[in-house]
């Protein structure tokens, strides 16, 4: 049981968390903090929040455990905000899609106070942001990863992994550098791929005809390519390194189709697809990494 929370950011991630600690019973009260007023409000309006902090520092106050549920690439000014209340014994998270900018900035800002900082990303979401859509089953069934520091202190990295698995999510812990080369290759790629793929489409002069054609496929395919511009704007350069990485292994596969294509080796072409589509149909969503996975 946690006295108060503090959520800095009450959107859709920052307001699942309240709502789920709430309903678990691990929080007595909610102090949540929004950049636009109006959010602020409305969360307590839907009883999301219990208090409006005027502030992120007034958000922290009084607070022993806060979630940064802040754009990437607004974390630093968000540690600079509150770094005089990251005390001893109280949890600090974050809910960032990449991981070493996000430690990068703890390092700079918090520096001798980093001990508090559990940094964490839920992978877990909706279509629709905002506090409107917040869902105390956001996290239910999902997996946490939680990227710890030398330097942070294990009886705090052991809280943040009791409160995610006791809201029903899945704790796994990896390097800052690991989080960032995994998700480059299974989310931020095909989210950069997503956008080109239907900028390509659409920009061509038959492109709104070749849209009225579109099927399930193509809807399956290019739905990540609504996703908020902002946040993965920030996301794909914070972790430009890692992603510009995979986009060249994505080409040399790509440069492999294409070569049997042009000479018309259809046996080497089917190859290529069953390879491909026997791995997918053997995939599943959330299993457990195998033992020689790096951690």
């Amino acid at each position: 049981m946690f006295n108060q929370l503090g959520v800095i950011g009450c959107g859709l991630m920052g307001g699942s968390f309240a709502l789920a600690l709430k309903r678990a019973g691990l929080v007595k009260r909610v102090m949540g903090y929004s950049k636009s007023p109006s959010t602020t409000e409305r969360a307590k309006k839907l009883g999301v929040i219990d208090v409006a902090a005027e502030s992120a520092l007034l958000a922290v106050s009084g607070s022993d455990i806060v979630l940064l549920a802040v754009p990437v690439a607004a974390t630093e000014t968000t540690f600079k905000a509150i770094r005089h209340l990251v005390e001893p014994g109280v949890l600090f998270m974050d809910v960032g899609s990449t991981k070493r900018d996000v430690v990068d900035a703890a390092r700079r800002v918090l520096r001798e106070r980093i001990a508090s900082f559990v940094p964490a990303h839920p992978i877990a979401g909706k279509e629709q942001a905002g506090i409107a859509h917040a869902d105390p089953s956001l996290y239910a069934g999902r997996q946490v990863i939680l990227t710890p520091l030398p330097q942070t202190a294990p009886d705090l990295v052991q809280k943040a992994t009791d409160v995610w698995s006791a809201i029903g999510a899945q704790v796994l812990k990896m390097t800052p550098e690991n989080h960032d080369a995994a998700f480059a290759a299974v989310s931020h790629l095909p989210h950069l791929l997503a956008f080109a793929y239907f900028s390509a489409v659409t920009n061509q002069p038959a492109g709104k005809d070749f849209l009225s054609l579109a099927g399930p496929g193509f809807r399956d395919f290019t739905r990540i390519a609504a996703s908020n511009p902002e946040m993965w704007r920030d996301i794909l350069v914070a972790n430009r390194e890692e992603v510009l990485k995979q986009s060249q292994r994505f080409r040399h596969a790509l440069d492999a189709l294409e070569h049997v294509m042009r000479n018309g080796n259809t046996d080497a072409l089917e190859d290529l697809i069953r390879g491909a589509a026997e791995g997918r149909s053997q995939w599943q969503m959330g299993a457990p990494r195998t033992p020689s996975s790096k951690s």
